[in-house]
């Protein structure tokens, strides 16, 4: 969902928080995006990855901003549905064209083959280099085992690189069950007319379920990252989580 639409949908609560000095949207939006915006420049930087696929990338400009940086020294493909894809292709027409490492393209990230499939999408990459998999604001309109199957899919497709690299937000329960947590989740649930999940209630529970899909996942709270990213500082940084999840195989 465009971060825009989402603000205006939660603008009066938005506002009473506000008023009474409490936490806002802007303060999660901004510190999952910037967080995750951070491990995945640590990542390229590194030498860790130079691929990247961002599924249901949306108008997010992440990808823009990212050839910008590094050149051809990374591939980004931002992967959504098919409507979406020809809206950003029709919008990024001169860049595409003069950036051949920068694509936009088609994805089912549930299926299971073909070419719009995940592992389809990864083998058009170069498997000697490593590859990071980047989802935002996706997982919680998805039932448990919708995103259970997302993932899996995604391990499967990492275990195919040398390097790989998956970072996502979450909402875990244990996080968003203040009142004004929960107002937020209520608020969403209307304007995109149907249920926001949330999945696990503990990080320790979203941990276990990776291992079970052979990766290992640090779940990060925003905050801890205050000091280097401004966005962290935020009363209302810690209503998501970041999870930074790598092969288990790679870190042993």
């Amino acid at each position: 969902m465009p971060a825009s639409a989402l603000h205006m949908a939660l603008a009066p609560s938005m506002f009473v928080s506000r008023s009474f000095g409490g936490p806002t949207l802007e303060d999660f939006l901004l510190a999952r995006h910037d967080l995750i915006d951070h491990h995945l420049t640590e990542l390229i930087e590194s030498g860790k990855a130079t691929q990247i696929i961002e599924i249901a990338a949306g108008l997010s400009p992440r990808g823009s901003r990212f050839v910008e940086r590094y050149g051809d020294k990374i591939t980004y493909i931002e992967a959504d549905l098919p409507g979406m894809v020809a809206q950003k292709r029709k919008l990024l027409a001169t860049r595409l064209r003069a950036c051949p490492n920068h694509h936009v393209k088609v994805v089912d990230a549930f299926a299971e083959q073909g070419a719009h499939s995940l592992d389809g999408l990864a083998m058009q990459l170069d498997t000697s280099q490593g590859l990071v998999v980047v989802t935002e604001g996706l997982l919680n309109y998805f039932d448990k085992d919708s995103v259970l199957n997302l993932w899996a899919r995604i391990s499967s497709t990492l275990a195919q690189f040398p390097q790989g690299a998956y970072l996502s937000d979450i909402h875990l329960q244990a996080q968003n069950s203040d009142p004004l947590a929960q107002a937020f989740v209520a608020g969403l649930g209307i304007f995109v007319r149907g249920k926001v999940h949330l999945h696990f209630e503990t990080a320790g529970h979203l941990q276990l379920s990776m291992e079970n899909l052979g990766m290992a996942c640090q779940v990060l709270k925003p905050s801890d990252f205050a000091q280097q990213i401004p966005a962290c500082s935020g009363k209302g940084a810690d209503f998501c989580r970041i999870l930074f999840a790598r092969p288990a195989s790679a870190v042993k």
